[in-house]
C-alpha cells in the first residue's frame, strides 16, 4: 500500500506557483505536436497547416474543456458565480468537454482551408491518449478523482483526503486510456481499413469510452453530482454518448468502404 502525499505544486518562482496540471497539460501538448509531425502526418496540405491548427487545437481544449465542466458537472454553481468560470487555476476541467471543442474547432480550421476535417481529428486522436496519460499522472499527485475505499495491495491513502485506503483511479486511467488506448492505435495505424478519414477517431472515441465507463465504477463521484440516471456517474453517461458516436463513425467508415 501507498501513501500519497505530493504537493501539487511542482514548483515556485517568488509567488508564481507553476502546478503538476499546468505541466502534464505543456507536456502533453509539446510531446503531441512533435510525434504528430515525426510519424503522423502523412498528408502534405496537413503538414503545412499543422503548426496553425496546434493555436486552434489548444484554444479548443482549454475552452471546451472548461465549459465542459460547467455544464456537465457544476452548473448550478457556476450560474450563480459567473466570474468563477474563469478562474481555471482553481480547478474544473471535463476531458469530454475538451473533446467537443477541439471538433468544433477543427471543423472550422478545416473548412477555412477546404480540407476534411478527420484529416486533424485522426492525428489529435493518435496523440490524444500521450496527453491523456500524463493528465492522470497530474490528477494522481493532485489528490483527486480517486477511488472508492479498498484493501488491495496496491492501494493508495490520499493524506489530503483522509487516512482510508483506495483504488488510485487516476492511474487505471492513466493506463488504460493512455499506454494501452496509444498502443492499440499504433497497432491499427498501418492497417489499410484504418486510412478511411475518421476511422480512427472513431476507435479512439469506442476505446476510451470503454475504458472510462468501466474505470468509473471504481472512483468516487463527483461530490456535487452523485450517482445519476441507473446509478451512473456523469462521466460515465457522456461515455455512452460518446461511445455512439464512435460506433456510428466506424460503421458508417466500413459501410463507405464496403460500397467503394
Amino acid at each position: 500500500m501507498f501513501i500519497n502525499n505530493f504537493d501539487p505544486v511542482a514548483f515556485q518562482i517568488f509567488s508564481f506557483e507553476i502546478r503538476w496540471y499546468s505541466l502534464a497539460y505543456i507536456v502533453g501538448i509539446l510531446l503531441g505536436w512533435f510525434l504528430s509531425k515525426k510519424f503522423f502526418i502523412s498528408d502534405l496540405k496537413v503538414r503545412e497547416k499543422f503548426d496553425d491548427y496546434l493555436t486552434y487545437v489548444i484554444l479548443g481544449l482549454i475552452i471546451g474543456g472548461r465549459l465542459g465542466y460547467v455544464v456537465f458537472y457544476n452548473f448550478e454553481f457556476y450560474i450563480n458565480n459567473l466570474s468563477d468560470i474563469f478562474k481555471i487555476w482553481q480547478g474544473g476541467m471535463s476531458f469530454h468537454g475538451g473533446v467537443i471543442g477541439i471538433i468544433i474547432v477543427s471543423y472550422f480550421f478545416a473548412k477555412r482551408n477546404s480540407q476534411s476535417s478527420f484529416s486533424y481529428l485522426d492525428i489529435v486522436s493518435f496523440v490524444a491518449p500521450i496527453g491523456i496519460f500524463f493528465g492522470r499522472i497530474a490528477n494522481f499527485i493532485n489528490s483527486e478523482l480517486y477511488g472508492v475505499e479498498t484493501n488491495v495491495g496496491w492501494a493508495v491513502r490520499f493524506t489530503q483526503i483522509d487516512n482510508l485506503y483506495r483504488h488510485p483511479t487516476q492511474l487505471y486511467e492513466a493506463f488504460f486510456e493512455g499506454i494501452v488506448l496509444f498502443l492499440v492505435l499504433l497497432y491499427l495505424k498501418n492497417k489499410s481499413f484504418s486510412k478511411r478519414p475518421g476511422f480512427i477517431s472513431g476507435i479512439f472515441l469506442v476505446f476510451y469510452s470503454i475504458f472510462r465507463f468501466a474505470i468509473e465504477f471504481l472512483r468516487v463521484p463527483d461530490e456535487q453530482l452523485g450517482y445519476l440516471l441507473f446509478n451512473l456517474t456523469m462521466g460515465q453517461l457522456i461515455s455512452i454518448f460518446f461511445l455512439i458516436i464512435g460506433c456510428y463513425l466506424l460503421i458508417s467508415k466500413y459501410e463507405n468502404r464496403q460500397n467503394s
